[in-house]
């Protein structure tokens, strides 16, 4: 696809350079923490998690969600293959269980005391903050957000995004959406019902995402991400992150 809409509308690394997918909204995979038992003093990046004092503390999912596999790629390519592997052997050596259920468990999970810290994607936390679970709204409230690694790369982020099938039998159509899904209005809207954050630096921020602050993203070209997924998928199993 080339579109001078999409190439004005979105930053470069959240798009493919070729022109085969366009992200439309961004998350933020970030350190959800137990407020009563962490401070933000204690936090600071993904590397820290493999330390000695998160031993017994850590929650996440399995290495086999593509969120997971997306992040080991990015310090795969900021750290190299052997740091990246180090970390991993040192996630399991922290894990507070097993690795099971999706973002929102993990969340669940700190607040109900299972674990100390976990890796999430922020509109996870927006949905359970906003929801009409009352119940789970007040265990949510128990978690604080802390964006890592604001002193070097930046907070990982991923993308909701969208392309064109190379045989789509309506093209220009099917452009046109992409277009319309990144203009103010839409991006508005995503960022007010999904929690989460518009490609367009100037589209504001839902109140929720607001609230959490101002934070610097990582901005390798996501296209690496997948250029190193495979690798990602092997150090992930001799780590033994199930």
């Amino acid at each position: 696809v080339r579109s001078p809409v999409l190439s004005e509308a979105i930053p470069d690394h959240l798009r493919d350079p070729e022109g085969y997918w366009f992200g439309l909204t961004q998350r933020a995979r970030i350190l959800a923490y137990a407020r009563d038992h962490v401070t933000p003093m204690e936090l600071s990046t993904y590397e820290d998690l493999a330390g000695p004092q998160w031993k017994g503390r850590v929650l996440v999912r399995s290495s086999e969600n593509i969120y997971n596999l997306s992040l080991l790629a990015s310090m795969i390519a900021a750290n190299g293959p052997d740091h990246a592997e180090g970390w991993a052997e040192g996630i399991v050596e922290n894990l507070a269980r097993p690795p099971q259920g999706n973002d929102t468990d993990q969340i669940m999970d700190v607040a109900a005391g299972v674990g100390d810290v976990a890796l999430v994607n922020t509109y996870y936390m927006g949905r359970l903050l906003n929801g009409q679970d009352a119940a789970a709204r007040e265990l949510a409230s128990r978690v604080g957000v802390f964006f890592p690694n604001q002193d070097d790369r930046g907070t990982h982020v991923n993308v909701s995004g969208a392309g064109v099938t190379a045989h789509a039998p309506n093209p220009d159509n099917a452009v046109r959406l992409i277009e319309f899904l990144v203009g103010t209005e839409a991006q508005r809207v995503f960022a007010e019902t999904i929690f989460e954050y518009p490609v367009r630096v100037d589209v504001p921020w839902a109140t929720t995402l607001s609230e959490w602050g101002e934070f610097r993203a990582d901005t390798l070209n996501l296209r690496r991400l997948g250029e190193l997924n495979t690798e990602a998928v092997m150090i992930f199993d001799r780590a033994g992150w199930r």
